[in-house]
């Protein structure tokens, strides 16, 4: 029987605020209290650095000036992965769930949060899927593999916080910041790049929402 899910969508929250409401859940799920939750959320700009700091910082391309200029923040985050940009048009996936007693395997974890994305893109029109040994959504475009979606996450006793960024609409320059997730061989893309247009958020979202339900066999809520 599928567990419940509790579904917030919060808008435009600062990096700080969005990492502090996951520690606050992840806090309860660990205490046996609350609903698995998944929060859906944009952030202003932000460089976000994973666990390996030394090579995420190392892979921000722009100036300590430069990000000043353009209103961009950096944050260390305890995630796994590398560096990565957020920002407006990019839905952000939070998902703080429990992933005991049947799902305790982080790759598969890694590999259903891909599949959510690669079945979303697939709801309008784009067909997207894995690259060997890269994590992450890929989409062929004439420029070769581009990366639509990105995956970055941390566990503590089995319960997830951190997630997925999908690229809705946002505006791909601020890539040119960083190397995204410290892979220089290929490019990041968009829906709105692929499609000409970007679909309404709050369409993406709810097919973001029945996709993520699907593959972890949740109820939202």
């Amino acid at each position: 029987m599928p567990r419940p899910l509790v579904v917030r969508r919060l808008g435009l929250v600062s990096y700080a605020d969005g990492l502090e409401l996951q520690r606050t859940l992840v806090e309860e799920r660990k205490a046996g209290r609350g609903e698995d939750t998944l929060l859906l959320l944009e952030h202003p700009h932000v460089i976000t650095l994973g666990v390996k700091l030394e090579s995420a910082r190392a892979h921000i391309v722009a100036t300590p000036g430069v990000l000043a200029e353009k209103g961009v923040e950096v944050h260390e985050t305890g995630r796994g992965g590398d560096v990565t940009y957020h920002g407006p048009g990019q839905i952000v996936g939070y998902p703080v769930i429990d992933l005991r007693p049947d799902r305790q395997d982080v790759h598969r974890y890694v590999r259903d949060l891909e599949e959510v994305m690669i079945r979303t893109c697939a709801t309008f029109g784009v067909a997207a899927g894995r690259l060997d040994g890269l994590t992450g959504t890929w989409v062929e475009t004439p420029r070769g593999p581009e990366k639509i979606g990105a995956i970055g996450v941390r566990l503590s006793r089995w319960v997830t916080s951190h997630g997925f960024a999908f690229n809705v609409a946002p505006d791909l320059d601020y890539f040119r910041l960083i190397v995204p997730c410290g892979i220089r061989d290929h490019g990041v893309t968009s829906l709105a790049a692929l499609r000409g247009a970007a679909p309404a958020r709050d369409v993406v979202d709810d097919a973001i929402v029945s996709h993520f339900a699907a593959v972890f066999d949740r109820l939202p809520a």
